[in-house]
């Protein structure tokens, strides 16, 4: 399994992983997370738990170009080493965009957003 091929797994994970920062941190709040119902109370959310539920729903928003970008390049043969590269920088670049947008530093965001779009047609570009 390559390199790009395990950045496909951990950008899978990733927004799973960032929704739970909100719900980890709603342990000590009024507002528990709420396993039977978790669709109202993340709607119910305000603050840094609402912008890290809109992360995590915008990572999975950035998958399909993602795997597909790899997966084209690899099925066309593109240097592998490149290939790997560009996706550990995805990879980063969207722990960077959700440690962002949880932030709440929108402007930042975009440009991090547009990073990570950039790296993902660079891949496909391998093709």
């Amino acid at each position: 399994m390559t390199v790009a091929n395990w950045c496909i797994a951990a950008a899978c994970l990733l927004p799973m992983m960032v929704a739970m920062t909100s719900k980890v941190a709603s342990v000590t709040s009024k507002d528990r997370y709420d396993n039977a119902d978790p669709r109202d109370w993340a709607e119910r959310q305000a603050g840094w738990m609402k912008r890290a539920h809109a992360a995590h729903l915008n990572g999975f928003e950035a998958l399909p170009l993602f795997i597909a970008a790899v997966i084209l390049a690899q099925q066309a043969h593109a240097n592998q080493d490149r290939i790997d590269v560009l996706a550990m920088s995805f990879v980063l670049i969207r722990v960077t965009y959700s440690i962002i947008y949880i932030s709440n530093l929108a402007t930042l965001r975009t440009l991090v957003w547009f990073a990570g779009i950039g790296v993902s047609l660079a891949i496909l570009a391998q093709a």
